[in-house]
């Protein structure tokens, strides 16, 4: 962790909404500079365009000498960029934890970030109370957290099992199983529960994923029973304006972790 530069260079790996936001909250902070990765082709220009520090080459954005890299692309940018960043020595924040549910994925990040000796930092995206839970990694705990969404959020899903998305009633349990199955059939719904799974550890992790018509927000209930105490929790997030998929608190968590490496006081 590194404390007191006067400028942090933020290397950030895709610009979606998530990446935008993150880009514009942090621009106008004058300790931050900011580059960021993009497939040649319309969007790198069009961010050029724009005065964005935007390249097409992670040789070309890795010397710019990096502080720290962010990534907001998917779980494929993970497979090509993250593995020679964190060989490299320089520390990710990650987005994209559903890239975990590939077990050769984690050890290989896992490897490369001891060589480089630096690390891969999880961000807590849409849910809370990571602290609590990974408090109880090493004492007897189950967790079980259900995914909630409207029904508009399965149609295909829902219409699959015979129901109709706009008619529905009651919840209908879509899945109910393990954080990395989860994350491998629903990739860009099921982070969060790979998060929990890793803070809490997977083996009593149970994930369920619920189409629930009386629910409007991405809904996210962690409910925990060990020997220290129970806990419930809830997440109701409101979408991103510019990607209804992707909660707007997603862009407001990277933030978080990002001044939080370079605080000299950490919370």
């Amino acid at each position: 962790m590194k404390h007191g530069a006067l400028l942090h260079r933020i290397a950030l790996i895709g610009f979606g909404a998530i990446g935008r936001t993150l880009h514009a909250r942090l621009s106008c902070d004058a300790s931050f500079r900011i580059a960021v990765l993009l497939r040649e082709g319309a969007s790198l220009e069009a961010a050029r365009s724009q005065g964005i520090d935007a390249v097409s080459s992670l040789n070309v954005l890795l010397a710019k000498m990096p502080d720290l890299v962010v990534e907001a692309a998917g779980r494929e940018a993970v497979a090509a960029y993250v593995p020679a960043i964190l060989e490299q020595g320089v520390p990710v924040i990650m987005s994209s934890t559903s890239a975990f549910s590939d077990e050769g994925m984690l050890v290989k990040l896992t490897e490369n970030a001891q060589r480089g000796r630096t690390s891969v930092i999880v961000a807590a995206g849409a849910v809370g109370g990571l602290d609590y839970l990974a408090a109880l990694k090493n004492s007897e705990a189950q967790i079980r957290y259900t995914s909630r969404k409207p029904p508009s959020a399965w149609a295909s899903e829902l219409a699959a099992l015979g129901h109709v998305a706009s008619a529905l009633r009651s919840e209908v349990l879509l899945f109910e199983g393990t954080a990395a199955e989860a994350a491998r059939l629903y990739p860009r719904n099921l982070n969060a529960g790979l998060t929990i799974a890793m803070a809490a550890g997977a083996g009593r992790t149970v994930v369920r994923v619920v189409a629930d018509p009386l629910v409007s927000l991405n809904t996210h209930d962690i409910e925990v029973s060990s020997d220290a105490g129970t806990a419930s929790m809830r997440f109701a997030n409101r979408p991103s304006p510019d990607n209804p998929k992707t909660s707007a608190i997603v862009a407001l968590s990277l933030e978080a972790a990002i001044r939080r490496y370079f605080s000299p006081v950490v919370l």
